[in-house]
């Protein structure tokens, strides 16, 4: 008896999918949408839209088939995801249609929606297609080829708004740039996870630093400084601050030494103090960051900044309510660098908080993912993907909100921007992914270290 229950395979460890709690959350995503629609027709024309029916369709029938996608392909992963993703697109859709009521011969929501159904169909293909996120460890030279390509391009199209980061052809236009930062996640990770020894462990050490051979810091290093160089030439500074916090962050996570995160901030701010100095277009936005009421003193008028300012204060604590703001006065970037100034209006500091919250739960379950894997590389990608995500709301936020100089950049799910929802889709997918291999018990995989067992929790 005794050898019998020796050799019987120990019972297999079952985790909840949580399909279900997925499936009740996005049918509150979706009726949340619906009434922030809803409620714009009445407070503005006394009436409900009538296409309330078929834009609550048309989300729902979208976040019904990524929801189908990830029960059949991805039964395991987190069930806060793909919800958090739709409740944003959702509340992005209305905020923008709320801000084509004031510019009728401007009509943003349309395309803007059309933009979000192909987002939702790349992260289908990405969950149904993509079996397991290591896959793309072997493409980490393809893609940093790509993504410099990508960020190269535009410098041969006309500037838009001071930046060369549009490709326009006849009336299609997209940012390529967005892509890329994907691309460039997928390299770092895979260099860093693949390095991460030399980087930690080698090298001279300069008082609390490690510092890594140059054969072995060299390669990244000079792609970060071609990247962020592109960037500089096409005056795209917010995406040129968005990868050089990514590559910091990461590479602060591979090799687990904090000296590289003092070295980061000081090279930024030594970085922005020169660009701030020497590069008009850069200096005109310190300035107005320093003196936001300016321009009213100088009777002519309030700039962009100082009107977000005026919205925020507008909307206390509760907000206007939805329809009854006045942030269109911001002018031509208000549904895109500045749509978060219409949600503080609007909603006032309760309904931001809440958006501010999303954001947060939405990358923290990134970064769970990422620290659930004894895979460096997932491990990298999944805190890399997230980090994207999150510097994105704090360079808009702190730009929008006075707190650091304003740089052009699309509020993630939030802002127009057909190139900046798609990407975001495809990241949310590759978290998807990732929290999905994180969560499924393998006990062959347990066993050779490939991932740690984890313990389910309540949520």
């Amino acid at each position: 008896m005794t050898a019998t229950r020796t050799d019987a395979p120990p019972p297999q460890l079952r985790l909840p999918k949580r399909r279900g709690v997925e499936l009740a959350l996005l049918v509150g995503a979706v009726l949340i949408s619906v009434y922030g629609y809803a409620a714009v027709g009445l407070a503005h024309d006394h009436a409900i839209p009538p296409d309330v029916a078929g834009y609550g369709a048309g989300l729902g029938l979208l976040a019904l088939l990524a929801h189908l996608a990830v029960r059949f392909r991805a039964p395991h992963a987190d069930p806060l995801l793909l919800p958090i993703a739709v409740l944003l697109n959702g509340l992005g859709l209305v905020l923008i249609y709320r801000l084509d009521l004031e510019t009728p011969k401007d009509q943003a929501a349309p395309t803007q929606l059309i933009w979000s159904t192909l987002g939702v169909a790349l992260f289908i293909v990405v969950v149904v297609f993509l079996r397991d996120h290591r896959m793309l460890q072997r493409y980490a030279y393809l893609s940093v080829a790509a993504s410099l390509v990508l960020m190269i391009v535009p410098i041969f199209f006309p500037a838009v708004n001071g930046a060369k980061i549009w490709i326009r052809i006849g009336g299609f236009s997209f940012q390529p740039g967005e892509f890329a930062k994907i691309l460039l996640a997928v390299f770092f990770a895979a260099y860093l996870s693949a390095n991460r020894n030399a980087l930690a462990y080698t090298g001279r050490r300069i008082w609390k630093l490690q510092l890594p051979t140059g054969r072995v810091l060299g390669p990244i290093v000079a792609i970060w400084l071609l990247s962020v160089g592109v960037l500089v030439l096409e005056r795209d500074l917010g995406t040129s601050l968005l990868f050089f916090g990514l590559f910091v962050i990461m590479l602060y996570v591979a090799t687990g030494r904090t000296g590289w995160i003092a070295v980061g901030l000081l090279l930024a701010t030594v970085g922005a103090f020169a660009v701030g100095s020497f590069e008009p277009h850069v200096h005109s936005r310190v300035q107005d960051w320093l003196e936001p009421f300016a321009s009213i003193d100088a009777d002519e008028g309030p700039s962009q900044l100082a009107q977000s300012l005026f919205a925020f204060a507008a909307g206390g604590m509760l907000g206007t309510g939805l329809g009854l703001g006045h942030s269109i006065l911001i002018g031509f970037a208000a549904k895109s660098d500045f749509i978060l100034a219409t949600a503080g209006e609007e909603l006032g500091l309760s309904g931001l908080t809440a958006v501010f919250l999303l954001y947060a739960l939405l990358v923290a379950r990134g970064y769970r993912a990422g620290l659930a894997l004894r895979d460096p590389f997932g491990r990298l990608l999944s805190i890399g993907l997230a980090s994207i995500l999150a510097l994105q709301v704090f360079v808009i936020a702190g730009g929008v909100m006075g707190l650091i100089p304003l740089t052009g950049m699309a509020m993630p799910f939030l802002a127009q921007g057909g190139s900046s929802v798609v990407t975001n889709w495809i990241i949310v997918a590759l978290l998807i992914r990732i929290s999905d291999l994180a969560r499924t018990p393998h006990p062959d995989q347990v066993e050779t270290g490939d991932i740690a067992p984890i313990v389910e929790d309540p949520s």
